[in-house]
């Protein structure tokens, strides 16, 4: 689709998805507000993959660690080494600066002028914990999730009597002082992140990489990710980063070209170990099957699922966004009108139902169509909606992808009942007041 990706841009402002942050003082590069309906999808993202791994699958356990840590954490992890750096070019003409390896020439690729020599840039982005900014408080906001569940992994695992395999499940932003943020919000430096931490017996990471790597692809196909939109792609063994023994990227074909929207990553030992020796704490796991032997004390492995909050959402408004030229609404004025259609997946849509009366000007229904609603917002999302004909009405619910529309009519004052619209089919039906939210409950379950 032509110009998708500023069509999508302009949706996510004009109907409260995203925004620019700092807008009224020109904004502020590479970070994004959401509005109220960009909140809500958000939200279901995270309830969606949140109950993927905490409720469906066995063993998986959920945490949310601190933003701030002792700077230990990251010297221990090589963040503050030269390994969690890019390499930053500048241009000597219009002095714009880039990172080096996203460049196709060794020239400028905004005014062709030539490049500085490349210089390491760490990505952690420094801040102090107290009232003097000196060398001892500095800290750092931390760059992933990770590691604070790497942090609590004996607290985890004894609070809760776990043993290995188990996994540990995170929600929350991480920041990274990229260089060259782009693509709407594909690559910020305020970010959101949704990992799981799955520690097992090194004999068995080959076959448990596998496993996550076939749920983590499943889970966007169920919410709606066609298969042609998405694949795997191997990451060299000559690329892995230090601590990595496999890593797979998930990439998603956007607008422009295909990008990495998860990754799938074999971490070894690595983390723990090198936690422990820094640390001077035992993180061994001792196998209670084999108590006394040296053989079941070991390190456990750790297969990482990372997937990004902000990439999924931008996925799936890339995924669901539809043009229709005219015909699905009776108003339409004119055939070669565009109306939009967001056909995201039931469970992420930000409003459920939307409650719409035939006509305003007639105080016993939208009495009627209001009692409804509030009725109706105790169980779901919904939005109330008398501006503008029903036709014009249908079609904002379409754009932000609300499933139902139910409008209340002269018949309902008659028979108590309303005309209940289907997103997707266009489909219309009757049903009865009595039992209207147990009905959507069922409908939205599907």
């Amino acid at each position: 689709m032509e110009n998708l990706m500023e069509k999508i841009i302009s949706l996510s402002k004009r109907r409260g998805f995203v925004f620019q942050s700092s807008e009224i003082y020109g904004g502020f590069s590479s970070c994004y507000d959401y509005g109220p309906l960009g909140v809500e999808l958000k939200n279901n993202i995270k309830k969606a993959w949140w109950s993927e791994m905490t409720r469906f699958h066995e063993g998986i356990v959920g945490l949310d660690a601190s933003i701030l840590m002792s700077p230990k954490v990251w010297e221990a992890s090589g963040h503050l080494t030269a390994g969690f750096a890019d390499e930053l070019v500048e241009c000597k003409k219009c002095h714009h600066r880039f990172k080096k390896d996203l460049l196709e020439k060794n020239k400028c690729s905004d005014c062709g002028g030539d490049l500085t020599v490349p210089k390491k840039f760490n990505l952690m982005m420094k801040t102090f914990a107290g009232p003097v900014e000196d060398e001892a408080t500095v800290t750092y906001l931390r760059a992933e999730t990770c590691q604070g569940i790497y942090m609590n992994f004996l607290n985890v695992m004894q609070s809760m009597r776990l043993k290995i395999p188990f996994g540990i499940a995170q929600i929350g932003k991480a920041f990274r002082n990229e260089i060259t943020p782009k693509d709407f919000i594909f690559r910020t430096r305020e970010f959101e992140q949704m990992e799981m931490q799955w520690f097992c017996n090194p004999k068995d990471a080959d076959k448990l990489f596998e496993y996550w790597l076939k749920e983590r692809i499943n889970w966007y196909l169920k919410l709606g990710i066609k298969k042609e939109n998405i694949r795997v792609k191997e990451t060299p063994k000559k690329e892995l980063a230090h601590y990595a023994k496999r890593a797979v990227d998930i990439e998603y074909k956007f607008p422009f070209g295909w990008k990495e929207i998860e990754g799938v990553h074999n971490r070894g030992d690595w983390d723990l170990s090198n936690h422990a020796k820094h640390s001077g704490q035992n993180l061994k796991y001792e196998d209670p099957s084999s108590a006394g032997a040296s053989a079941g004390k070991y390190y456990p492995y750790i297969i990482e699922t990372s997937a990004g909050v902000d990439r999924s959402l931008f996925t799936f408004l890339c995924e669901s966004y539809q043009e229709v030229r005219g015909g699905r609404t009776e108003t339409t004025e004119s055939a070669k009108e565009i109306e939009v259609v967001l056909k995201l997946h039931k469970s992420l849509a930000p409003i459920k139902v939307a409650v719409l009366p035939l006509v305003k000007n007639k105080p016993e229904i939208t009495k009627k169509a209001q009692d409804i609603y509030s009725t109706l917002k105790i169980h779901f999302v919904c939005q109330y909606d008398e501006v503008g004909s029903i036709g014009r009405r249908y079609r904002r619910q379409d754009e932000v992808a609300t499933p139902y529309c139910i409008t209340v009519d002269f018949d309902t004052l008659e028979k108590d009942d309303v005309t209940l619209r289907d997103r997707d089919t266009m489909k219309q039906e009757r049903v009865e007041i009595k039992g209207l939210a147990d009905y959507l409950k069922a409908k939205l379950e599907k």
